[in-house]
């Protein structure tokens, strides 16, 4: 089994935060997006990985590419990088990995996570990831027949077609079957809006006679902008202390301090006549001082003083100092 992870943009909904470092590597919960997207793909395919092909953009620097070969690396998978230099859809972007679309593979865009508990049912040619949603008109979903298959793709539906929206994994039987999909699109280039698209490819597949089932998620969480990614730590967070996961370093420096759980709290952190949690998530070698923080996302080595910070986001090496609320400031700002 193969992952290819396309993920070429930095994520300009998510500056400052991504003008230093790509939105799929910023940590939630302590752990980078796509480090944990994987994983959960790993649990619920529950087969060997062998390869994780990540596509970027050339731009992102060697450190990136160090990082991503890591995460592959530490789920004991090979890992392989592929080069977006134009934004030409999603098709395109999926095709830049043509070279490792041999046998299954998943296909998983690195800007959302998930919670799912189904068996992959790996008899069908494709398994689409799909979440219920109360607002089916702002997503792309699926429509199934009686059969629980899918028999076709809505893209933002004005009148009621399904509640399943695709959230933006999808499960190959044969990667060399969807390569040649797309390779067609590209070959005849078949666009819309400029961009070669990965659902006209599943169409064709469809029209074909493959199988496409749906696989239900119980959680879908979003890291697309500041505010859902604050809250997607703090539902993330959540879940993980359900799941009795410890996520408070031992070697933690209080004084004069509580923490309210869930939070996750990494090395080196000093806390100093502050209150933290619930929700919230401090990086390594943080520092906060005569400060109260909930709901918010700190990455590591900034220094908060005479704060109260309720859905905040702040970044690396970051310092803030006074009285702001909702703040969204990237690595090393400073407002005192």
């Amino acid at each position: 089994m193969k992952i290819i992870v396309p993920m070429a943009g930095r994520g300009s909904r998510l500056r400052p935060h991504t003008l230093t470092i790509p939105k799929p590597l910023i940590p939630i919960a302590g752990k980078p997006i796509v480090h944990r997207l994987v994983e959960d793909i790993a649990g619920v395919i529950n087969q060997k990985i062998d390869e994780i092909a990540f596509i970027i953009h050339k731009d992102f620097g060697n450190k990136v590419e160090e990082d991503l070969i890591a995460i592959a690396e530490k789920l004991g998978s090979k890992g392989t990088i592929y080069y977006q230099n134009e934004a030409l859809g999603t098709a395109h972007a999926i095709m830049c990995a043509k070279k490792s679309m041999q046998g299954p593979i998943v296909v998983a865009y690195a800007d959302t996570l998930f919670r799912a508990d189904f068996t992959l049912d790996t008899s069908a040619d494709s398994v689409i990831w799909v979440k219920q949603v109360e607002d089916p008109s702002a997503f792309g979903v699926v429509k199934l027949n009686e059969n629980n298959q899918i028999v076709d793709f809505v893209e933002k539906p004005k009148d009621f077609v399904s509640d399943l929206a695709i959230i933006g994994i999808y499960y190959f039987k044969s990667g060399e079957a969807l390569r040649s999909e797309l390779q067609y699109l590209l070959d005849n280039n078949v666009v819309k809006g400029g961009e070669y698209q990965l659902t006209d490819g599943l169409e064709n597949m469809k029209i074909k006679g493959m199988k496409f089932v749906p696989g239900k998620v119980d959680e879908w969480m979003d890291c697309g902008n500041k505010n859902v990614t604050v809250d997607t730590n703090s539902r993330l967070l959540g879940f993980l202390h359900q799941d009795g996961k410890n996520l408070v370093s031992h070697n933690v420096k209080l004084e004069n301090s509580t923490i309210i759980p869930p939070c996750f709290i990494a090395d080196d952190v000093v806390l100093i006549n502050a209150t933290v949690g619930p929700n919230v998530s401090l990086g390594k070698g943080t520092h906060v001082i005569e400060s109260t923080i909930k709901n918010s996302l700190v990455q590591t080595h900034a220094h908060i003083k005479n704060a109260k910070l309720d859905n905040a986001m702040i970044g690396n090496h970051a310092t803030f100092d006074g009285s702001f609320t909702s703040i969204s400031i990237g690595d090393y700002s400073v407002l005192e």
